[in-house]
């Protein structure tokens, strides 16, 4: 089949190259052809080619040992749209700052795991920190399990089956039929928690924001001994309410 064939959604190559880097991020910025076939179940010559592509236009380069890495190119397009997110998503969590006291947090679904898209931080000096574009795993953090709540069951099986669930801490649920009971609850209450399950001596909850074409959610996270169970359920008429700012953002911006 050609490469150029039209999808539902568009035209599969840009497709299956878009693929291609999402998968070098997740080995880590950098991986073989080899490693790069086996995850994205294409033909190695299909895999080849579409390297290719993005080598010659300096999206991925190649090392001495000729393993492909993400390349320079990216960090021009990385660093504008963190700039054009940050003009917009910015002064939302900021304002979330102000009204919970702690950091707050925006991150979005891709592919099998949770990318963090921005932040603000606390005015505290004991602090949560998490680098933006770190990718983490859905079933021990508050975003992961707001952002899958409404997958259909088969296709959230599917994704803890290639993602795996591994044991952050004591806490965390790593048991499929474990987590599918526990976000039953989520979808009830309309927010997520995370109680000790990625990181000991943290709390963190979290709301899906609305009506966007991608998969984004909101959370706000402390050190479990000030961001108690009360402070929690007090700040989330805040972040329902950042969260509606940001859907409605995110819907002018498709718009415009």
């Amino acid at each position: 089949m050609s490469e150029t064939v039209r999808t539902s959604g568009g035209v599969q190559s840009v497709q299956r190259s878009f693929t291609l880097l999402e998968h070098l991020a997740d080995c880590g910025g950098r991986a073989t052809l080899h490693e790069l076939a086996l995850r994205s179940g294409l033909p190695a010559p299909t895999v080849h080619r579409l390297l290719r592509t993005l080598l010659d236009g300096g999206y991925i380069r190649q090392e001495p040992s000729r393993a492909y890495a993400l390349g320079p190119r990216l960090m021009r397009l990385g660093d504008t749209a963190g700039r054009v997110l940050g003009g917009w998503v910015q002064p939302v969590l900021a304002a979330l700052v102000d009204a919970t006291g702690e950091t707050a947090n925006m991150a979005m679904l891709d592919g099998d795991r949770v990318v963090y898209l921005a932040q603000a931080p606390s005015k505290h000096s004991m602090r949560m920190f998490t680098e933006v574009g770190r990718r983490v795993h859905v079933h021990c953090t508050a975003v992961g399990k707001a952002l899958v709540a409404e997958l259909p069951e088969v296709e959230l099986r599917e994704l803890l089956a290639r993602a795996g669930m591994p044991a952050q801490t004591s806490h965390t649920l790593t048991d499929p039929d474990a987590l599918v009971r526990h976000l039953v609850t989520v979808r009830e209450q309309g927010f997520a928690t995370d109680e000790q399950e990625q990181e000991l001596g943290v709390r963190c909850v979290a709301v899906p924001v609305l009506h966007t074409s991608a998969r984004v959610a909101l959370s706000v996270s402390g050190p479990d001994a000030r961001f108690t169970r009360e402070v929690r359920d007090d700040v989330l008429p805040a972040m329902l309410r950042a969260a509606q700012q940001l859907s409605d953002a995110l819907q002018v911006q498709v718009q415009g």
